[in-house]
Order: structure tokens, then sequence, then C-alpha cells
């Protein structure tokens, strides 16, 4: 009978240390979660060369906690651009549920896809010495969004509401070179000149 309630008493224990285990590793997942958007939008107002202080700051975390995550900034922002890469692939069909249009939910894809590359401002210059590394990351920028903005278009133009003669990747170039100016002009709305853009591509009354 004492063998019976030790056996019982050790299954307990092991399964007291897994869900400790379980914890810790879902607090972690969202401590990462925390730092790279809080590191997105400070790369936003203050440059991937902001403090990393700052980031831990806003994410709630100790310095300790964000070094853990991330040894290196490369580490950081090649960490955001991968998250901002993904959170932009996701949105697409997500938007084509839910908005009032494919236009509209091009519309708004647009914005995300704006407010991605003005966080990865300074990325090229971070990832200079490594030139492999950032022709890596160019490659799955590619892989993940030009076949959503597909996507997106496609939808827009069996509802009717944009032209024919555009692809996916000509529009994202051309959204780019909008977003070019807000590198060095606070002032400079990347997001309007954007939405002038993709209104441009509705067909003709």
């Amino acid at each position: 009978m004492r063998e019976v309630e030790d056996d019982a008493v050790n299954q307990r224990d092991k399964d007291g240390d897994a869900g400790d285990t379980a914890s810790r590793r879902k607090d972690a997942r969202r401590n990462k979660e925390t730092l790279l958007e809080a590191a997105a939008t400070v790369f936003v107002t203050s440059g991937v060369d902001a403090p990393v202080r700052d980031i831990a700051s806003r994410a709630g975390v100790g310095l300790g906690t964000l070094y853990r995550h991330f040894p290196t900034r490369a580490d950081l922002i090649i960490a955001v651009y991968r998250h901002q890469v993904e959170a932009c692939a996701e949105a697409g069909p997500a938007l084509l549920e839910s908005a009032t249009s494919p236009h509209d939910a091009l519309r708004q894809w647009i914005d995300l896809f704006v407010d991605f590359l003005v966080t990865k401002h300074g990325l090229a210059a971070v990832l200079r010495s490594d030139q492999s590394g950032f022709e890596g990351l160019h490659t799955y920028f590619l892989d993940r969004l030009v076949p959503v903005c597909t996507q997106l278009l496609d939808a827009a133009r069996a509802a009717g509401e944009i032209r024919e003669d555009i692809a996916a990747l000509t529009l994202m170039r051309g959204v780019g070179n909008l977003c070019i100016g807000a590198e060095t002009d606070p002032d400079y709305d990347a997001r309007r000149l954007a939405a002038v853009l993709v209104d441009g591509l509705r067909r003709p009354d």
C-alpha cells in the first residue's frame, strides 16, 4: 500500500513538473511575441538603432529576457522582419473574409505592407556584412508576400473592381518606392500616397 502511495506522489510530482515546464514555455513564447511587437513599434518611431532598453521597457520585460531571446541586435531585427512578413502574409486571406469588398481588403493590406516597409528601414545597413543573409531574407519576403498580393488583386479583378494590367510584384515595388521618403521625413505620409495608388487601380466607370 505504501508503494502505491509513493508511486501516486511521484506521478503527481512528475505531472506538476510537466505543467511547470509547459507554463514556462508558454511564458517564453508570450515574452518573445511581446518583444517582437514592441521592437517593431520602436523601430518605426526611432529606427533600428533605438536603444534596446526602450524595447524592453515597452515590452514590460527586463534586458536579460530580451538578450535571452535575441543575443544581438541583428538577431532582433531579423526576427522582427520575419514576424512582420508572416503577419502580412496571414492578413491577406483574413481581410478577404472580413472586408466589405476585395478592393477594400487590398487597400487595408497595402496599409499593413507600408507599415512593414517602414519597420524594416535600416535592415540593409545592419546586414551589409552578410550579403547572403540579406538575399535570403529578400527571397523569403517575395515568396511569402507576392502570392498574397496576387490573391488580393485576383479577387478584386474577379469582382470587376480594378483594372487587369497590374501584377502583384509591380504594385509592391511601386508602394516600396513611395515609402522611401518616410526614411528621412517624419511628416511624410507613405500610407496616404499608397492609398492614392490603390485607388488608381479602380476600373473607370
